[in-house]
């Protein structure tokens, strides 16, 4: 069984994760969404546990069913490889927005080869009309107040909108 993790710490989760994981659903058995608990991120915007809650509902709302029964949902800390060799993941799947986020995704990969020969690093790119976005454009604008339902799903946009302008 082939079995993929899609780190990441989805603070919070667009539509452009959605597309990157729905299309590594349709080519590995499982995909493991890992919401990574990084201190050193700060204070997220969402709790972990709202974090999980609103990407299950993401999934279940946006992804065919026989895809959205392939992806699992967990937290993790500390090193990715170390997830995926507990959750018998061979496979890391990173989504591409644009040729910017290439150099720094490269060399996590290479490092991440380097730490666990056994794991590969596969790229995505996300679809044309997502590639704008990213969590922290998205939480700029709900902090002051801008619509992001364009760029989120709907359980994204009812949490940022429950904590209203100034996040």
């Amino acid at each position: 069984m082939n079995i993929a993790v899609y780190p990441g710490s989805f603070d919070p989760i667009t539509y452009g994760h959605l597309d990157v994981v729905s299309r590594a659903a349709a080519v590995f058995d499982r995909v493991v969404f890992a919401v990574l608990v990084n201190p050193n991120k700060g204070a997220p915007v969402l709790a972990t546990n709202d974090r999980l809650e609103v990407i299950r509902e993401a999934i279940d709302e946006c992804c065919p069913a026989d895809l959205a029964s392939r992806i699992d949902i967990e937290s993790f800390d500390g090193l990715t490889v170390d997830f995926c060799r507990r959750r018998k993941a061979t496979f890391i799947v990173r989504g591409l927005r644009a040729i910017s986020d290439f150099e720094s995704e490269l060399q996590m990969a290479h490092t991440n080869r380097k730490l666990a020969p056994e794991i590969d690093t596969v790229f995505l790119m996300t679809a044309l009309e997502h590639s704008y976005l990213s969590s922290s454009l998205v939480k700029e604008i709900a902090f002051f107040g801008g619509d992001v339902t364009q760029m989120v799903p709907a359980a994204v946009a009812r949490r940022l909108a429950a904590r209203g302008r100034g996040l």
